[in-house]
């Protein structure tokens, strides 16, 4: 029996979708909440193994709940169910630790059937989004070739631009510090520019990472 924990404030939806989990076979919910007000809390208390998280949620919205959790728990699933389906909210949720994301108008044909695959390890996708993610990634690649950016400078580059330090990346790469400040000042040249700061900026801008 897989634990299920559920965020949405519409409490149409909300005890539409416990409905759905209750009919089949192997779940169990064992709370549906309106707010993320408590979220750290709750999940430490049940322990789920699956979330379902509703981005558009008052006072804390979804995507900074999401980082609640990742601050404390790497392993359970999180599955956002939503209506947004733009650039941003897409890619701050699964940035920030969303394992899958699905439309809302998805939920009642495809919520069971992403709940297994993000159970079996997979990463469950409405069409759209999973269209998105491919389309932004040929963008990437795109952008990073006209710089001739390494592989190495483009991972450099993403940790830059999720705020680490030198001495952050050098950890997760295994690199000495010097040897990160070198790649850093290779990518700057490339890039025409002049700091960490502008090197962020224009690598978010343009899709670099």
């Amino acid at each position: 029996m897989y634990a299920i924990l559920i965020y949405e404030d519409n409490k149409i939806l909300r005890e539409s979708v416990c409905s759905l989990l209750y009919l089949a076979d192997g779940y169990q919910v064992l709370g549906a909440f309106s707010d993320y007000l408590q979220v750290e809390e709750q999940v430490k208390t049940f322990k789920p193994d699956v979330i379902l998280m509703d981005i558009d949620m008052p006072t804390v919205n979804g995507i900074e709940a999401v980082k609640r959790i990742r601050a404390f728990n790497r392993d359970v699933q999180i599955i956002m169910l939503t209506v947004f389906d733009d650039d941003e909210h897409v890619f701050k949720a699964l940035y920030c630790g969303a394992n899958g994301y699905l439309l809302k108008k998805y939920i009642s044909d495809k919520l069971i059937d992403a709940i297994k695959e993000i159970l079996r390890g997979g990463a469950p996708m409405s069409p759209e989004i999973a269209r998105m993610i491919i389309n932004n990634m040929q963008q990437q690649q795109k952008a990073a070739d006209s710089y001739k950016l390494t592989g190495r400078e483009k991972d450099i580059l993403l940790l830059l631009s999720n705020g680490n330090s030198y001495k952050m990346i050098g950890n997760a790469l295994d690199l000495s510090m010097e040897t990160v400040r070198t790649h850093a000042k290779h990518i700057y040249e490339k890039l025409h520019v002049n700091s960490q700061v502008e090197a962020v900026s224009k690598a978010l801008n343009e899709r670099l990472v």
